[in-house]
């Protein structure tokens, strides 16, 4: 089973660079502990396959941040739609 540590919204101050990187923080990401392995894990449920992870929660959400930018970047270079934040706010056990 799962542990859901915290469901965050990334909100605040944003980081420098590219039209990706502003809106990285507008996602809701989802952070769990796998049941195997170790580390932590960080999902964007809005941006299918943005996924990180890192040893700690604040270490998966900054790289998760990066993954998110990424896949602005990448989807905006392919000419594909980029999802608007959905804004939910979902906590589990």
């Amino acid at each position: 089973m799962n542990e859901v540590l915290e469901n965050l919204i990334a909100r605040g101050h944003p980081a420098q660079g590219s039209p990706g990187r502003d809106r990285a923080r507008d996602y809701p990401i989802l952070i769990e502990r796998p049941t195997e392995g170790g580390g932590i894990v960080a999902t964007v449920p809005d941006l299918p396959g943005c996924i990180s992870d890192g040893e700690t929660p604040e270490a998966a959400l900054a790289n998760v941040r990066d993954a998110v930018a990424a896949w602005i970047e990448e989807a905006q270079a392919l000419g594909r739609p980029v999802p608007e934040p959905s804004r939910r706010h979902v906590a589990a056990e």
